[in-house]
């Protein structure tokens, strides 16, 4: 959904083979046909939970079978939940590192022994801005996407000898699915878009999907070849604020 579908949409596009990877399997088997059909290159769907270990480890394994290797990796799967530090559960707090930090991490790790020696290999991570500064209400969010920012730091550190560059896009609010939801889960609504989103991001308004898309194209591509351990805001200017 959201930035994964507009990245996936963008790459075949481009000419790049896609492989999916999501729990939604109507949605994800459904756009990874329409996407088949759109373009010449291939575009597959695979069922994974990215916070447990088999499921990361076939994943890759069955995208390297399916595409004949694997050159980018792009850490997109995240959630979000609307609770400060003390009315989060444990439950909640490990479920949602599990799947937006020790996903990143697991997909990361199975995946660099396919990238080494590929020319051009790269990892984006989809971390936010709210890896960068505080939201109150958002404690587990914000702790996944800061541990997000500072694993592509060290990640990049480890692979930059084999020649894999790993940076992150830090997106402010984005017109998704996601976003949605969470503009839906305060107590008026409409008032926090125009109040909060809209008028304290310079640019007066919230991200569409593509335009965070095409900014992970950018640091995956060769135009990106010199850069890694970046973070990249794709916020409008709500950080410099």
């Amino acid at each position: 959904m959201g930035i994964g579908a507009s990245l996936a949409r963008l790459l075949v596009e481009k000419g790049h083979s896609v492989v999916i990877g999501d729990i939604a399997d109507e949605a994800g088997q459904k756009l990874a046909n329409e996407l088949s059909c759109a373009g010449s290159s291939g575009c597959f769907y695979v069922h994974v939970d990215v916070s447990q270990p088999p499921d990361v480890k076939d994943l890759i394994k069955r995208a390297v079978e399916l595409m004949g290797g694997l050159d980018w990796l792009v850490n997109n799967a995240g959630i979000a939940l609307a609770k400060s530090v003390t009315d989060t559960s444990e439950e909640e707090w490990n479920r949602l590192i599990g799947i937006n930090l020790t996903g990143a991490w697991l997909c990361s790790k199975y995946a660099i022994p396919h990238l080494k020696g590929k020319k051009g290999a790269a990892i984006v991570n989809v971390a936010s801005n709210a890896g960068l500064v505080g939201f109150a209400n958002l404690a587990a969010y914000c702790a996944s996407k800061g541990g997000m920012i500072q694993l592509t730091k060290a990640c990049a550190l480890d692979v930059a000898a084999e020649g894999i560059r790993v940076n992150a896009v830090a997106p402010g609010h984005t017109r998704t699915p996601m976003g949605d939801g969470f503009i839906g889960q305060q107590a008026n609504p409409k008032e926090f878009e125009t109040e909060f989103i809209n008028k304290s991001h310079p640019l007066g308004r919230m991200a569409e999907a593509s335009e965070v898309a095409e900014t992970i194209y950018f640091l995956l591509s060769e135009n990106a070849s010199f850069v890694t351990g970046a973070v990249l805001s794709v916020d409008g200017g709500y950080v410099t604020r």
